[in-house]
């Protein structure tokens, strides 16, 4: 299999600007800088994609939108990628409600998928609704000899799990390594269903897990 699954997180937000946990859809829309992190992401690809798709939030599709414009790859909208649902802790900002999410989100990283915040998703349910739409663009677009790659505009927090989940990543890398707007998570399939990982962010495989890295964006 030569395509990758090429996962994408949208461009800059007032939510991201604010810290604010926009998790709900539609969701807020780009900011003048995530319009112009859009533009540059897809004029940059070497070579177009062989599909393109995002999730249902604003956000990503409008991020997917100025891909589309750059690439002339029509854009579909995927459901179930849409970032980790917050409950409760939606719209808040506070120092306070930003860790209460850490603290669960960094559980799941380390094993402990069935908590939530009150309201909001599990692991389990991020996990239950994200990787079947990733076995479906598997199965219709990567498994031929001549794939090429396929781009998914998403979701930081989603995205870090997910590929977790999938690769085997070093947990602590996972979750403290936050992906900045429009970075990129590449998922390279092999048989038997298996996932490896050749890129998160900035860092190309392999991974190292004592490594802590930061951001401060708590969808990041």
């Amino acid at each position: 299999m030569t395509g990758k699954l090429i996962l994408v997180r949208h461009g800059e937000t007032e939510g991201n600007v604010g810290k604010i946990l926009d998790t709900r859809l539609p969701g807020l829309p780009l900011t003048e800088r995530g319009v112009a992190q859009a533009k540059s992401f897809g004029a940059n690809l070497i070579v177009p994609p062989q599909r393109l798709f995002s999730s249902a939030a604003l956000r990503a599709r409008q991020t997917g939108g100025y891909i589309e414009s750059a690439t002339g790859v029509a854009l579909d909208v995927l459901e179930d990628l849409q970032e980790v649902q917050l409950g409760d802790l939606e719209g808040q900002t506070s120092r306070e409600a930003h860790l209460e999410f850490q603290k669960v989100y960094h559980a799941w990283h380390f094993g402990d998928l069935s908590i939530r915040v009150p309201g909001g998703e599990s692991g389990e349910d991020v996990l239950a609704r994200y990787l079947p739409a990733l076995r479906r663009l598997r199965d219709d677009y990567l498994t031929r000899p001549d794939a090429q790659d396929v781009i998914v505009v998403s979701h930081g927090a989603a995205m870090r799990l997910v590929s977790r989940e999938l690769t085997g990543v070093p947990r602590l890398f996972a979750a403290n390594n936050h992906l900045d707007n429009t970075e990129t998570i590449e998922l390279q399939p092999f048989e038997d269903d298996r996932w490896e990982c050749t890129r998160w962010g900035r860092y190309p495989a392999p991974f190292a897990d004592a490594f802590a890295g930061g951001g401060d964006d708590p969808m990041g």
